[in-house]
């Protein structure tokens, strides 16, 4: 057998990917360690490099502000993310019946998505507004004992967070998984149907398991929608009723500007970029234990 001819390096593309490189590095980084190394001095507005411990992570950790940004994060992410897939799935579902007018319906749940989060935000917080929203709208058809307004209660302001962050992601994650929902071999259909399997189970416990791709690739999305949450809380809450709705990203923030203390600013973003980290290096970890592991069998 002809020994296989070597390709030739791209070298243009190479030259040319060089900037990007560049830019990755001394920006992303560089940036990245630096406000590491922040976070482990005492800057307030100009930089400090004097190296002075984790003091400010053992302040961030007994900052009850920060404790409910952190319980907030995990109580939004669990419920819009799983909300999303739930409804993103049920709409990829409905759209793979090759319903007419498919390509306006699927602008129409796409469009949130590419609305501003801040437009978004002020969208629902005059929804959920019970002096002029669907409070009012609903009182005016006469049932006045409908009562839905979220966002004045500090026990429930964070579901409305939920339904809008939900309003603007399904859509995305809709064609993510109608996208998957395409890629499966169309004889398994057949076969499905000949079997006379039901349709509902089809999709749930053949078809869904073969779009783990998709999957993957839309809840990573909604991880990184769910980290960098900001002008949502703003928008509809300004992290209120009290710090009800307090996040991460609105606690980094509130300390790089209202309270010129960068380093305990850059400490709560190490501890946002602390999951992200770990995450990589456990994909890493098992793709090169699977890879080993594909080798050897």
């Amino acid at each position: 057998m002809a020994e296989r001819k070597r390709k030739a390096l791209p070298i243009a593309a190479i030259i040319a990917t060089i900037p990007l490189m560049i830019e990755s590095v001394g920006v992303y980084i560089f940036g990245i360690g630096l406000s590491v190394y922040f976070s482990f001095t005492n800057t307030r507005v100009f930089p400090s490099y004097k190296f002075t411990g984790f003091g400010q992570y053992a302040r961030l950790w007994t900052a009850d502000i920060w404790w409910t940004a952190f319980k907030n994060i995990w109580v939004f992410g669990f419920l819009s993310i799983a909300a999303n897939l739930i409804f993103g799935f049920l709409l990829a579902v409905f759209m793979d019946q090759r319903i007419k007018q498919e390509d306006l319906l699927r602008t129409i749940f796409l469009y949130p998505f590419a609305m501003s989060l801040i437009v978004t935000g002020l969208v629902w917080q005059w929804v959920l507004d019970p002096n002029y929203g669907l409070d009012a709208t609903v009182h005016g058809w006469g049932w006045t004992s409908f009562h839905f307004s979220p966002l004045v209660d500090a026990r429930t302001a964070i579901y409305g967070l939920v339904v809008a962050g939900v309003w603007q992601g399904a859509g995305v994650t809709m064609a993510i998984l109608l996208a998957g929902l395409r890629g499966v071999d169309a004889e398994i259909w057949k076969a499905a149907r000949v079997d006379g399997i039901p349709m509902w189970r089809t999709y749930l416990f053949i078809a869904l398991p073969m779009m783990r791709g998709a999957v993957a690739t839309a809840v990573v999305l909604q991880c990184i929608n769910v980290l960098r949450v900001y002008d949502l809380i703003i928008a509809m809450t300004g992290a209120g009723p009290g710090n009800a709705t307090m996040m991460p990203a609105v606690y980094v923030l509130q300390m790089l500007t209202d309270r010129q203390n960068v380093a305990q600013g850059m400490a709560a973003a190490t501890m946002m970029l602390l999951p992200v980290l770990l995450t990589i290096i456990g994909v890493g970890v098992y793709r090169l234990f699977a890879g080993r592991k594909a080798v050897t069998a």
